[in-house]
């Protein structure tokens, strides 16, 4: 995903049908919060319902107001001091008539994905956070998202100056949740008595709204990946038709390794190690989604969706407690879709968005394999400083009060 205007987020010029399916695409990722909703809410106890549905309406509430205010213009700013950190400029965003469609349509796009950093983290901290301090949490969080998005999606970013390949935000996305989530979950320590009966998963509250959840968020992957393209005009439509196939290959192969490898275990089928295991796949596919053959989304999708698997157990093991496996889904199939691109793209002949690169196993040598590689550490590293930084004060502020 590198766009945006022409001057700002680097991409061709639009045109009236491309920003169409951008707020399509815009308006039904925003229902992925539904998804995300339902699917936290069914994890958790009945008394806990209402509690995680409501730090999901926050989510949306303080971090679309935030990236409005600040985020918009950290990740895409090309105002006095844009450095390859960071942009500067275009604040409480507003727009002439000449470029409002693009920078609005781009606003509203990328204000999806924001949100959705957020509420991946909101999971991991399920039955144990003081909403008051939930809302703190998640009015500041925009500043976590923008700034490494603007790094490989902004015309400043040092890493897309590298080739770093991140087509819908495996990593800026997808990995940054999971890393804040590995943190706030280790910061807040188990939920109670969590641990009494040995390491096993505590039953679902509500196994029915987990499942329509995970259907939610599978609907609305395929518009995640898909309207990734930032349009339909020129061959941007070759690359959304080939993201609806991998995105769903990526997700029956993670699905099916999932049902297979939860009897095993288990001798039954677990609700949660299936959900994860599709979301796995569908997060793993997502950095390279209009670049693979139709038969490598099926190897990414199933390999995405068995690390997941085998990684949660992991996290228990050392009494990390997180309820929804947002850290496992997220964190594990982020890194693994970075690194599956280092592996596997292919040079990319219509609009050269793969910058000429190809993976070490299509014979292009280890350099973006190593740029994939730098850019999930440096990504992962930002999530955990930043993110611990942010919870560290906000409790020290409570011992205080």
């Amino acid at each position: 995903m590198t766009y945006g205007t022409s001057e700002e987020v680097g991409l061709d010029p639009v045109d009236s049908d491309d920003v169409t399916w951008i707020l399509t695409a815009s308006f039904v990722i925003f229902t992925m919060q539904t998804g995300f909703g339902l699917l936290e809410s069914g994890a958790v106890t009945k008394k806990n319902e209402v509690n995680i549905m409501m730090k999901n309406a926050a989510d949306i509430i303080l971090g679309g107001l935030t990236y409005w205010m600040y985020g918009y213009g950290l990740q895409y700013g090309t105002g006095p001091g844009t450095n390859p950190f960071c942009g500067v400029g275009s604040f409480f965003l507003d727009a002439d008539t000449e470029k409002m469609g693009i920078v609005f349509a781009t606003f509203i796009f990328q204000l999806s994905f924001a949100t959705t950093a957020t509420t991946i983290v909101s999971g991991a901290m399920a039955e144990r956070t003081n909403f008051n301090a939930y809302c703190v949490f998640s009015f500041l969080n925009t500043v976590i998202y923008c700034i490494p998005a603007g790094w490989l999606w902004g015309n400043h970013g040092f890493l897309k100056k590298m080739g770093a390949i991140d087509f819908a935000g495996s990593a800026v996305v997808h990995l940054l949740g999971g890393v804040s989530a590995l943190v706030a979950a280790g910061m807040l320590k188990p939920r109670l008595r969590r641990y009494d009966n040995g390491i096993e998963p505590l039953p679902m509250g509500n196994p029915i709204n987990a499942i329509v959840g995970a259907f939610t968020l599978w609907w609305g992957w395929l518009v995640f990946n898909c309207g990734s393209t930032f349009g339909i005009s020129n061959h941007k439509w070759h690359y959304a038709a080939r993201a609806a196939v991998t995105t769903i290959n990526a997700s029956v192969a993670g699905g099916f390794v999932g049902l297979v490898n939860t009897y095993r275990r288990n001798r039954r089928f677990l609700v949660g190690d299936v959900i994860n295991s599709i979301l796995g796949a569908l997060v793993g596919v997502t950095a390279g989604s209009a670049f693979y053959h139709p038969w490598e989304a099926i190897i990414v999708g199933a390999l995405g969706a068995f690390l997941v698997i085998e990684f949660q157990p992991l996290l228990d093991k050392v009494k990390v407690d997180d309820p929804v496996g947002a850290v496992a889904v997220h964190g594990i199939g982020g890194l693994w879709g970075m690194i599956a691109v280092g592996l596997l793209v292919d040079d990319d002949p219509l609009l050269n968005l793969t910058k000429g690169y190809k993976g070490v196993f299509k014979g292009g040598g280890f350099y973006i394999f190593g740029v994939q590689t730098l850019t999930c550490v440096l990504i992962g590293l930002w999530s955990a400083l930043t993110t611990y930084a942010l919870l560290k004060v906000k409790h020290q502020e409570n011992k205080r009060s």
